[in-house]
């Protein structure tokens, strides 16, 4: 254990550099990150390693390497410009445990500008929040990753084991990205992936799958409408009909230790729609694009079946899709749901340093969405914790994270690296 003069010189450094910490994370949210785009935050990631005398590995992403791989979701637009980076510290003669420090570097689209209050890449901090898309989810994670051993260092210590410091790609539509960097050969006792949390540990979640569905139709002129058949109402049918598949599998809660108390665990969302090309005709094609929640107590393969099943079955009573039945392509998220196992030495160590900064014990939650963790924990025996700051509004409109909840967990984070991994003098 460490000494209480210890904890407080840490946790105290962490405060001194916070400041300094605040800005580089405004910095990184001044990189527009969105998927495909990531190169150049991952140039800055690779930098600020290098400033801290990590050893540096930035690669590019090839789906040959992946997709034979459990945990692989198809992905149809290439990886030309697709870079993880890792910066690793190796001490000559490694005595703790060692630890993968996890972040995405990536996104989501910001959507209409004119619908944020300010511009959602120029951060702004107010009031104690700062904001911009990608300050929560999770660039606040990544750089106070950074800053925790940052304040070990400052002090003239060093990590006692190996530590990888991950930015990867791709966590908001696949997790290819932490995939390849298992592919790559990283592993350790333990994972620490600082999403947005609210300081509270998650212990299970959902898996998420994404699919589309393409719906042809019969054009013809709207004075003779009833003669066609509308591509989009067809789809809109569909919608409707998964919307009572989500009901079903809600109702499964019942029998999931994880989510029994959960008001609405599995969450269908229709992200994307398009169809038609006339106002005056009825229109012979429109696409939409699904994603779908899946409860630990379900598996993937089961899931697939029934959402096919139900769009085959109501193209069935249609005159015109009975002939000309809609076609799923699964593409993006096919992640499996995650229950966290074999972690309570982990825990303990992180419910402790929660304990000395917080003043509180360590909570457990359930998430309906999925992060990387999945990867480590259920393809690589690595238990993999997801404790991270508090945040408003990821992906949505002024997303936002609060910077004493960032600080907070910095201090947690560098007391577990200390704790976990024990330390050296530099």
């Amino acid at each position: 254990m460490l000494e209480t003069s210890l904890k407080t010189r840490i946790m105290n450094e962490v405060d001194r550099r916070f400041d300094d910490q605040t800005k580089v994370l405004a910095d990184l949210v001044k990189v527009p990150s969105t998927r495909f785009r990531e190169a150049p935050a991952q140039d800055m990631m690779a930098r600020l390693f290098k400033e801290d005398g990590l050893s540096i590995d930035r690669w590019q992403i090839k789906i040959d390497d992946l997709k034979h791989l459990p945990g692989y979701s198809p992905h149809s637009r290439d990886y030309d410009d697709a870079w993880n980076v890792v910066g690793a510290w190796r001490p000559g003669s490694p005595k703790g445990r060692s630890l993968i420090l996890n972040g995405h570097i990536d996104v989501v689209p910001e959507g209409p500008h004119d619908m944020w209050t300010r511009p959602p890449f120029e951060p702004v901090v107010k009031d104690g929040w700062m904001y911009g898309r990608g300050s929560g989810d999770m660039k606040a994670g990544i750089i106070l990753n950074l800053f925790a051993l940052r304040a070990l260092r400052s002090l003239g210590l060093r990590p006692a084991a190996d530590i990888y410091q991950q930015s990867v790609v791709e966590e908001e539509c696949t997790g290819n990205g932490a995939l390849a960097c298992l592919q790559r050969g990283y592993r350790a006792e333990a994972a620490l992936i600082p999403e947005p949390s609210s300081g509270v540990l998650t212990v299970a979640q959902v898996g998420v799958m994404w699919f589309q569905v393409k719906v042809t139709g019969h054009p013809v002129h709207v004075y003779k409408a009833d003669a066609g058949s509308n591509a989009i109402e067809s789809a809109f049918r569909l919608i409707q009909a998964l919307r009572e598949l989500e009901k079903k599998w809600n109702a499964k809660k019942a029998h999931d230790r994880h989510f029994c108390d959960h008001h609405h665990p599995v969450n269908f969302n229709v992200g994307k729609i398009a169809g038609g090309d006339w106002a005056s005709s009825v229109p012979a094609w429109c696409t939409f694009d699904m994603r779908v929640g899946v409860l630990p107590s379900q598996t993937l393969k089961e899931c697939r079946q029934e959402i096919e099943d139900v769009i085959r079955r109501v193209a069935a009573n249609d005159p015109f899709l009975g002939n000309n039945p809609p076609t799923v392509t699964w593409e993006g998220f096919q992640a499996e749901p995650f229950v966290l196992e074999g972690h309570e030495q982990a825990r303990g160590v992180l419910a402790e340093a929660h304990r000395t900064v917080f003043g509180t014990a360590l909570e457990d939650k359930t998430s309906t969405g999925t992060a990387d963790n999945r990867f480590f924990g259920l393809y690589a025996g690595i238990p993999a914790l997801v404790y991270g700051p508090q945040s408003d509004d990821i992906h949505g409109f002024d997303e936002r994270v609060n910077l004493e909840s960032v600080r907070k967990i910095t201090q947690a984070t560098a007391l577990f690296v200390a704790e976990w991994c024990g330390l050296e003098k530099e």
